[in-house]
């Protein structure tokens, strides 16, 4: 909240979405978001394809999408549990395909143009400062999504 209040004047005002824990968004409405943007930012628990169904993400078409931003991979006591209940029901390879490696490979074959993502468990407080330092650069500096990935790398 404290982003989107800071960057409402320059870039917000066309951002729509979920924020906080207003409710868990439904397929349809992941579908419908995905489909649309131009750019995309989840900024949440465990990992994103986890929250997608898989055989309706193949079937998107996400070209319009130039920048994604999976700031996820955050384990809480409570989402690791909810995570074990889902991945009973999940073959040992459709749990393979959310791993960060292959995410990023399916989304890109989704249409998705670039994409800035984790590639290992983090907690609340790093993703925060990821998001701070994104935020920061991409909208204040104006740095490119490539200068900025490179800059969060140092």
């Amino acid at each position: 909240k404290e982003i989107l209040e800071k960057y409402h004047d320059l870039f917000t005002l066309q951002w729509e979405g979920v924020i906080g824990k207003m409710y868990v968004p439904s397929q349809a409405e992941w579908e419908q978001l995905l489909t649309k943007c131009s750019a995309f930012l989840f900024y949440g628990m465990e990992r994103f394809l986890s929250h997608v169904l898989l055989n309706r993400l193949v079937a998107m078409n996400i070209t319009k999408c130039h920048l994604m931003i999976l700031l996820d991979l955050v384990r809480s006591k409570q989402s690791y549990q909810r995570m074990i209940k889902s991945n009973v029901h999940k073959s040992s390879l459709l749990l393979a395909i959310e791993r960060p490696t292959e995410a990023a490979m399916l989304l890109s074959l989704a249409g998705v143009r670039s994409l800035a993502a984790n590639q290992w468990y983090t907690t609340l407080q790093e993703n925060a400062g990821r998001l701070h330092t994104l935020s920061e650069s991409l909208f204040s500096i104006g740095r490119t999504a490539g200068q900025t990935v490179r800059f969060l790398q140092k």
